[in-house]
């Protein structure tokens, strides 16, 4: 995958200004992801935004009406990236079940650093989806933005998967929610590895996670 250039496609409703067209604008994309994951989304302001960056905040504001929509954006760049990976991963594996293996792995194994895009660190905003991303999605707005396609990146990878699980078993009734189970679960895992493990159960490698989700799913299908 690297030295590939790729464009990763976002919602143009989730900026003002495209960040990816300055090179202010992936400034600001690219210490936000450094300064959420750092002080947390609830204290991360673009006022100190603005002082790391050495620029006005009016001039943030030029791109993003707020930091919620800032957080959307960085959380339709990852799901945004995560098609792309899985596509890439997917495409010449004709068993579903492999892909389905493929594809829990992609979902459920730590990042790591995509050399397609210089100004993004994918491993700090994983860290964000993983602690960070529901925050986009539980506000009063959520139903008037969903349908503004807010959510349309993460809603593909869920039904991408969808379409391989109904491939592996056509009569399976319930492949969205299995899909969507397995990817909140799994960003519930990894932070309960980092934070709290005594709710999960670490091996010494990076395969429990991946390793439980995948034994769970076909567990599921029999």
């Amino acid at each position: 995958m690297n030295h590939i250039q790729v464009k990763i496609e976002i919602n143009p409703d989730l900026y003002l200004k495209n960040p990816d067209s300055s090179e202010l604008g992936r400034k600001i994309v690219n210490q936000s992801i450094t300064m959420i994951n750092e002080l947390g989304f609830e204290t991360f302001t673009f006022k100190k935004l603005g002082l790391k960056i050495e620029s006005p905040e009016s001039s943030i504001y030029r791109y993003f009406e707020n930091k919620h929509s800032l957080l959307v954006y960085l959380v339709s760049w990852y799901w945004s990236w995560t098609e792309y990976r899985l596509a890439f991963a997917t495409t010449n594996i004709v068993s579903p079940k492999e892909r389905i293996i493929k594809a829990i792995e992609i979902l459920t194994k730590p990042v790591l650093i995509d050399n397609s895009f210089s100004y993004i660190n994918e491993v700090l905003l994983s860290e964000i989806i993983f602690s960070e991303s529901i925050k986009a999605y539980h506000t009063k707005n959520v139903d008037e933005e969903n349908k503004k396609g807010f959510f349309k990146a993460y809603k593909n990878v869920v039904k991408r998967i969808s379409n391989i699980i109904l491939e592996l078993k056509p009569d399976y009734v319930f492949p969205n929610m299995l899909i969507s189970t397995v990817i909140e679960g799994a960003h519930q895992q990894h932070f309960f590895t980092n934070h709290i493990p005594s709710l999960t159960d670490k091996v010494n490698d990076d395969n429990s996670i991946p390793t439980f989700y995948t034994e769970l799913i076909f567990n599921i299908l029999k």
